[in-house]
């Protein structure tokens, strides 16, 4: 004979079985939201690193110490971002490092010489890291590249370059600095002398006010800032100017482009420039997680508006023309796209 249940007896073990069920989900819950505030405040109390590929005082140092200075309050947790400078090698020390040693959870970030992803390719001496696997964050310019020298130089014009030999200072393997006027003496018949040991384009700059070198290829917003008198005051003459395609602000001075004689040279000449639309690129180490490289490209792309950093952008006289880093890996796959024949005429020359 089957028993009878008590009054309420119901309604009790159907609150018992809510109430289960309530702790239940809490407890789901519970255990998804630390994990979540911990990825979202993975930086909370940690040092981030920039690494800068080239000594202090240069471009790429003066972009480094800046986007270090904003980056950080827009990443999650707002942690400390310090600046490091790993000089060496043209950029390609400081590529290897964030490439091979540097920790692959967001706390290591880089800024490397614009060119230096053509050193792989080119199969350059020190170029250990894949262009295509490293993380891209993205560059707050993209560049033309300036071929100067000082106005008492003999070398006033590009058939001057073609007659007269030119001294000029390079800062390594991997930067225009070296390989524009290497590559050009074999390509177009320029008298490039090279003098090589400078850490940074400062120090070449100041070379070239003492007289121990007569020029420099180098960035144009480098220039500007190091220099802002040296273009508009004639202090230096302008020779050529090399990139994507001619700046504005240059409307007289030779595009690199049209100095090409031939569809072969200008194949050469574009690949040779292909660095120009990398401008200062920002990276991190190949391998990291979706969300942890996806929060890194935010805090960057956020940076780039920030009142603050604009502000200091504009008194420090550079030049701003942001994108992303989905621009930065697209455009490093289209130049690892170009034909072998071309790579390997301009890896040679700027071996």
């Amino acid at each position: 004979m089957r028993s009878k249940s008590r009054p309420g007896t119901g309604k009790i073990r159907g609150a018992i079985a809510a109430l289960a069920l309530s702790s239940c989900a809490f407890s789901l819950v519970a255990g998804a939201v630390p994990a979540a505030a911990q990825s979202g405040e993975f930086f909370a109390g940690k040092t981030v690193s920039m690494i800068i590929g080239f000594g202090p005082g240069g471009g790429y140092d003066l972009w480094g110490r800046v986007v270090a200075r904003h980056i950080g309050k827009h990443l999650p947790g707002n942690p400390t971002v310090v600046p490091q400078n790993m000089p060496g090698a043209g950029s390609y020390n400081a590529a290897a490092h964030i490439y091979t040693i540097a920790p692959k959870d967001g706390t290591v970030m880089g800024i490397i010489a614009r060119d230096a992803p053509l050193g792989p390719l080119t199969g350059a001496d020190g170029a250990r890291f894949d262009p295509l696997k490293m993380s891209w964050l993205g560059t707050p310019t993209i560049e033309t590249n300036v071929c100067i020298a000082m106005a008492n130089s003999p070398v006033k014009s590009v058939k001057d370059l073609t007659e007269k030999t030119l001294i000029v200072g390079d800062t390594g393997a991997g930067t225009g600095t070296r390989s524009y006027p290497k590559a050009l003496n074999e390509l177009l018949g320029m008298k490039f002398k090279l003098i090589s040991g400078f850490p940074s384009s400062s120090n070449v700059f100041l070379a070239m006010e003492r007289g121990e070198v007569d020029g420099i290829c180098e960035s144009l917003d480098s220039v500007h800032g190091k220099k802002p008198d040296w273009i508009t005051d004639k202090k230096v003459n302008v020779i050529f100017q090399g990139g994507v395609e001619p700046n504005p602000e240059l409307k007289d001075v030779p595009f690199i482009l049209d100095l090409a004689r031939n569809e072969e040279e200008r194949q050469s000449l574009k690949f040779l420039y292909a660095g120009q639309g990398i401008g200062r690129p920002f990276v991190a180490p190949p391998g990291l997680a979706p969300e942890r490289l996806a929060m890194l490209r935010k805090a960057f792309d956020a940076t780039m508006k920030d009142p603050e950093f604009l502000a200091e952008v504009k008194k420090q006289k550079l030049d701003l023309d942001p994108h992303n880093g989905e621009y930065l890996e697209k455009l490093v796959r289209d130049i690892y796209a170009t034909p072998k024949p071309v790579v390997e005429k301009i890896g040679a020359l700027i071996k």
